[in-house]
Order: C-alpha cells, then sequence, then structure tokens
C-alpha cells in the first residue's frame, strides 16, 4: 500500500475513465510542489522550487523539470532532485524518473507557449529581488489574493486582524510599527499581505513593499559589495509602506541591523508606516541590537495564536469553496480535531484530501478523508501522547516526571502541571476525567480548573505564551 494518492499500478487511466491522461500530468506536478510546500521552509520553496516548470510524459513515469539557468539546475539536482522523486513515487505509487534540463533560449520576436507548470502561483517568480530588478522599480511583491475578506477571523488573530486593518485604513498614524508573532503557518505574512493590499486600493499610488527580512541582507550585501549604498537608500526610504516578514533573521549581521535602523527611522519620520512579523515577541529576539528592539516595541505588539476549532472548521471549509470543491461539515470537523497546530498545516491537509478524492474519482468523506491523511495521522497519534508531554514538560521546567502525579504543591511543581494539563486537552484526544486519571487520579475539575486558568493566562502574559509555544513545537516534532 503506497502513502499517497492510489494510482493504478501502472498509473495509466482506464479508457472510459473520465480523468482525462493530459490532465494527470499538471495535476501530478501541483500535487508534488504542494507536498514540498508543506515539506520545506517557506523561503527555500518559494526561492529554489515554487518558480519551477515541469513537462511529464504521458503515461506518469518520467517528469523533466525545466531550470532557468545552469547554477539553479545544479543545486536543485543535489538539494532537491531526490526529495522530488521520492514524493512523485509516493503520489503515483511507483517508480517515476525525474530529469533536468535548462529552459531553451526562446527567440523575442517569437516567444512560443510556456511550458505547463501545473501550479497556479508559478509563473509569479518568487518574492525576491532578481539580478534584473532594479531597486527603483518599486514592484509591491504583494499576492493579491491575500486580503482581510480572505482571511478567517476568530479568537486566535482578532486582535491582530483588528489593529492591521487599522493600519490600512490609517497608515502612518496609530500602532507604528506593528509588530505580530507567532508561530510557523498562522497567518502572520497573509496580514500583512492584506494590509498591503488594503491600502493599495484605497491609494493606488502609495509606495509598498512586501519583503522578507533575508532578501533584505541580501539587498545590504549587494549595496556593500557595488557600493550602490545611495540607491539602496533612495529605495527604502521612500516607501509609505514597509512590510517585513521574519524579522529574527537579523540575528547576529550588524550591517544590515545598522541599515535597517537608519530605514526604520526614516520611514517613522516621514509618517511611513512599517508592519513586521517574528516567531517571538521583541524581547525575546536574541542578538539584535537593543536600540532595534526597543524601536520594535515602540508600537503596537500583538500574538496571533493557533486558531481553535470553529475557527479551524472555517478555514477549511473557505478554503475548500475557493478550490471549487465542497467540503462536508463532518469531514471539517474531523480534519480540524486532527490537525491544530497551524492554517498551514491545515491547508496542506486539505491539499491532500482533494488531491486524494481527483485522482480516485472519490467523494470527499471522512474515510476518504482519514485515507489521504493516514501517514500524518498515524505520526500525530505516535508523538503527542499525555506521557510524552508530561515528560517534555517535566524537562523543560526541570522537575521529575514522577512529580506529575504527586500529591506536592509548590508552585515549582504545581504550575507546570497544570501546564501539562492545559496541553494534554489541547493536543490529545483524551478526555478530562481520563487526562485526570494519568495526573496520579485528580479529579476532572481540577484538570478543567488548570486548562481554563493556562488558557486565560496565555492571552495575558507574553512570556508564557512563548513557553507555551516552544512546548507545542517540540512535541509537534
Amino acid at each position: 500500500m503506497n502513502s499517497g494518492l492510489d494510482l493504478p499500478q501502472n498509473a495509466s487511466p482506464a479508457p472510459d475513465s473520465s480523468v482525462e491522461t493530459a490532465d494527470l500530468g499538471p495535476q501530478l506536478w501541483r500535487s508534488c510542489l504542494e507536498q514540498l510546500a508543506q515539506e520545506m521552509p517557506e523561503q527555500q520553496f518559494n526561492t529554489w522550487l515554487k518558480p519551477l516548470n515541469a513537462r511529464v510524459s504521458d503515461d506518469l513515469t518520467q517528469v523533466t523539470i525545466l531550470v532557468a539557468n545552469r547554477f539553479k539546475l545544479d543545486w536543485v539536482r543535489t538539494q532537491y532532485s531526490q526529495k522530488i522523486q521520492q514524493i512523485l513515487a509516493r503520489l503515483c505509487g511507483q517508480t517515476v524518473a525525474v530529469e533536468l534540463a535548462l529552459i531553451p533560449r526562446e527567440s523575442p520576436a517569437n516567444p512560443g507557449p510556456k511550458p505547463s507548470t501545473g501550479h497556479p502561483a508559478s509563473t509569479s517568480g518568487t518574492a525576491s529581488l532578481t539580478e534584473d530588478t532594479t531597486l527603483n522599480s518599486f514592484k509591491n511583491r504583494l499576492n493579491s489574493a491575500l486580503t482581510f475578506e480572505t482571511l478567517v477571523e476568530g479568537t486566535a488573530n482578532r486582535m491582530a486582524r483588528a489593529a492591521a486593518m487599522h493600519v490600512a485604513s490609517m497608515p502612518g498614524h496609530l500602532y507604528n510599527p506593528l509588530f505580530i508573532y507567532g508561530g510557523v503557518g498562522l497567518g502572520k505574512t497573509h496580514l500583512m499581505h492584506a494590509v498591503g493590499n488594503k491600502l493599495l486600493a484605497d491609494r493606488p499610488d502609495a509606495k509598498v513593499l512586501y519583503i522578507h527580512a533575508e532578501q533584505f541582507v541580501s539587498d545590504v550585501v549587494k549595496a556593500y559589495q557595488r557600493k550602490t549604498f545611495d540607491e539602496f537608500k533612495a529605495h527604502y526610504h521612500s516607501l509609505d509602506l514597509l512590510l517585513i516578514d521574519d524579522v529574527q533573521f537579523f540575528a547576529n549581521k550588524d550591517r544590515t541591523q545598522e541599515e535597517f535602523f537608519n530605514a526604520f527611522e526614516a520611514l517613522l519620520a516621514k509618517k511611513s508606516h512599517i508592519v513586521m512579523t517574528s516567531d517571538t515577541y521583541p524581547k525575546g529576539l536574541t542578538d539584535i541590537h537593543e536600540r532595534l528592539v526597543s524601536r520594535f516595541d515602540s508600537g503596537l505588539t500583538v500574538a496571533i495564536e493557533p486558531p481553535e476549532l470553529e475557527m479551524r472548521v472555517a478555514i477549511l471549509i473557505n478554503k475548500a469553496r475557493a478550490e471549487g470543491a465542497d467540503m462536508p461539515e463532518e469531514v471539517a470537523f474531523f480534519v480540524a480535531k486532527n490537525v491544530r497546530s497551524n492554517v498551514r498545516e491545515l491547508e496542506g491537509a486539505l491539499r491532500k484530501i482533494l488531491a486524494y478524492s481527483r485522482f480516485n474519482q472519490k467523494e470527499v468523506s471522512i474515510q476518504l478523508a482519514r485515507d489521504a491523511l493516514r501517514d500524518l495521522l498515524s505520526i500525530q497519534n505516535r508523538q503527542i501522547s499525555v506521557e510524552n508531554i508530561q515528560k517534555t514538560v517535566a524537562d523543560y521546567y526541570k522537575i521529575k516526571v514522577a512529580d506529575m502525579y504527586s500529591k506536592k504543591r509548590p508552585a515549582s511543581i504545581a504550575r507546570p502541571r497544570q501546564i501539562a494539563m492545559y496541553l494534554a486537552k489541547e493536543l490529545t484526544q483524551k478526555s478530562l476525567p481520563e487526562i485526570g486519571e494519568m495526573f496520579g487520579g485528580r479529579d476532572h475539575t481540577t484538570v478543567l480548573h488548570a486548562v481554563r486558568k493556562i488558557s486565560a493566562e496565555r492571552q495575558q502574559m507574553t512570556e508564557l505564551n512563548q513557553q507555551l509555544h516552544v512546548l507545542e513545537q517540540t512535541l509537534k516534532g
């Protein structure tokens, strides 16, 4: 039994199949890219793999990946070709030969058709400045699909969304800078794009730039090498809105931090707005200059939490509708109960289910979802147990695992015990009585009190919230 999409073993559709062979090639490559997006860091995927085109043979046994130049070809071959081949084999249930080739140079007078990518966004390039993009072009790099309208609202993101909408409506006034932090895949980037898109809808002439922190680092290096800091400053200091993702990547980069500080001061002086994201709150950033941290913390800092159950269900149903598919509510609840960590994992689960449904020509159901997600579900069931939570929390707070079941009540033990109960309720399917039994036979009301207490304090206490993020990411591997 293969763990991906159950194509027939010869990978060729029956003559009377309603799925045309011509459609399966792009679908296979699209599914492969979607899997890669789930399994790789976002910046790596966007830079190296998202722009790739591919040609798939009619029998799905060979995929030729077309790459823009020799350097990229060699890099993709050494770094990613084996992973791509494994994913294709998993999707098809058979070995798929992978070749890499340079894109043929086209005559400007007769460019001809572009090869099919099988990925709707793959022709848009990456979120990076390329060699032939001048600093003065003000290409905003916004994804027009990421708007406030397409963002599902819930308690997890309500405050951040409200602040972002205020910034988009009145840039340069309150909440400058706006600093949004939270774990991977919770919607921080979506919010930033929404701010940019809303501002441009109201003011089409505004100079807006979305950029990842790594690209800012790259631009500083290029300006240093080419002695073009005047052009660099003219570009960044003239913006009306700067949206910069993952500022934790500035750590240990002194020249970059200096240039960002200068840009920061210049933009604030001319009442331009700055929106930043990070995986932690400003004072939790390491190896960032104190004067920068104090600037980050001078506006409004808001967190985005992992989405609650009802929000996860709404996200799945909305995303399915956007894909032109219908997801029954009971299936959405099944998936939402089992995929709890972030929106990106929810989207990945949805893509797997929809692709599995299309390849096997079956209606979306709980059983189909269970089959499509069996690898993910088995990993979760194997990794996250109450015992594993107790051990992880005990290690983190430097207490004995036995203290989790004991009757001892000093704060140094009771507090971690309550945190472990909270995580057991959030990350497992155990009931309150079952959790209480595993914590030394405690009553379910004791567990409920701990869950409510930690949940409420998480909203108020930045340090506790960060500790819980670390524990959750550790437990989820």
